[in-house]
């Protein structure tokens, strides 16, 4: 069963170190939040809003950040699986 926060207000939760492999995350509001080391393969972030989050050393492999807002999203060059487009 894959955990369902799609939608969900989670401005400035603290996600260090989690597991959200698979988590539907679709136009969750993650402004803020911190994720760093966060394992989000196969996330599904699609719409997200990661607004100034900290992504540092996530792993997003294979997760999908279509439509996602990145603005000022600090870690993004750390991050394994993400590409910039």
């Amino acid at each position: 069963m894959r955990t369902d926060l799609s939608g969900a207000n989670l401005a400035g939760a603290d996600f260090t170190g989690a597991d959200l492999s698979f988590a539907l995350m679709s136009f969750a509001n993650l402004t803020g939040a911190v994720l760093r080391g966060a394992n989000l393969t196969g996330a599904d972030l699609a719409g997200a809003d990661l607004t100034g989050a900290d992504l540092t050393d996530a792993d997003a492999s294979g997760a999908d950040r279509r439509r996602a807002i990145l603005a000022n999203t600090r870690g993004l060059d750390t991050v394994k699986g993400l590409t910039q487009r």
